[in-house]
């Protein structure tokens, strides 16, 4: 399998990919870079802000909801105006938002972290009819959040426990129980970043430091692992017109200049064709 290059922008921390099935558009995000980025027709696109923007879930044509270190925002894909939705732990200067996706219901599950990753110092949220709820609580770099197609668990991981964490859902989609291990990657010294699941709920995962994204089955067992030319890779998500495309974000922070310019491609974002079919994410209801 050949990982094509989607975009040659570098990234410095790439992370939050969301394909846009009324767009038909890839965005993600440079975290440290304060970076919305995309492609049209005419090119490269980017909306810069003043603070780190880093996870985000598509409200309508225009308009996606995403998180920033301070909230929740309703941001315009036009122009990059935005209006506050909720606040996220604004009132804490240590934090930013990390990783977050759309549950199947409307809603929207968050992480945050700390600004240079202080040990528990963020939490996973879910953002739903207009409440935001605290679901998981000291949490080091929140990662891996994604759903299964029928809607019977979630997934995440606090990355440097090295564990895929699964938590069965209610019908209105809040955790119902605590939360069992789904993956322990320890053996392997693996370390799960970004994660999502395809139409058959095979979970696909990023892995941080290892140059590969691997799929794991609903019990856990690993049926598949690829590689990319890029050492830290962040994040995948499906799209393209059937949802055949696998976008896996990727990272240069921390990285040696030698190292990069031996290695060139590192941060940048790349697409996987035929590896496996994803489903469209859902809108969230703001």
């Amino acid at each position: 399998m050949t990982a094509a290059v989607h975009d040659t922008r570098c990234c410095c921390l790439g992370e939050g990919p969301l394909w846009h099935p009324l767009t038909g558009q890839l965005f993600w995000f440079d975290i440290l870079g304060r970076k919305l980025m995309t492609r049209t027709a005419s090119g490269p696109r980017a909306l810069e802000f003043d603070e780190m923007v880093s996870a985000a879930a598509w409200i309508d044509e225009r308009h996606l909801l995403m998180a920033s270190a301070t909230g929740l925002w309703r941001t315009d894909l036009r122009d990059g105006s935005r209006r506050l939705v909720c606040a996220l732990e604004e009132d804490n200067p240590v934090t930013r938002s990390n990783d977050g996706r759309a549950d199947p219901w409307g809603g929207f599950w968050i992480g945050t972290m700390g600004i240079k990753a202080e040990p528990q110092a963020g939490a996973i949220y879910r953002y739903h009819e207009g409440r935001l709820q605290k679901l998981f609580a000291d949490i080091t770099i929140p990662n891996a959040i994604c759903f299964a197609p029928d809607r019977s668990v979630a997934y995440f991981a606090d990355t440097p426990t090295q564990q895929i964490m699964k938590v069965a859902l209610d019908r209105d989609g809040w955790p119902d129980g605590a939360p069992q291990v789904f993956v322990d990657l320890s053996g392997e010294d693996l370390n799960p970043d970004g994660a999502v699941t395809d139409a058959e709920g095979r979970l696909w995962v990023a892995q941080w430091g290892a140059s590969r994204v691997a799929a794991y089955d609903a019990g856990g067992g690993c049926v598949t692992a690829l590689e990319l030319p890029a050492r830290q890779v962040t994040c995948p998500a499906f799209g393209g017109p059937d949802f055949s495309t696998l976008f896996v974000t990727s990272a240069t922070e921390g990285l040696d200049q030698a190292f990069l310019a031996e290695a060139p491609q590192q941060g940048m974002t790349f697409a996987l064709t035929g590896v496996a079919r994803g489903l469209p994410e859902p809108k969230v209801l703001v």
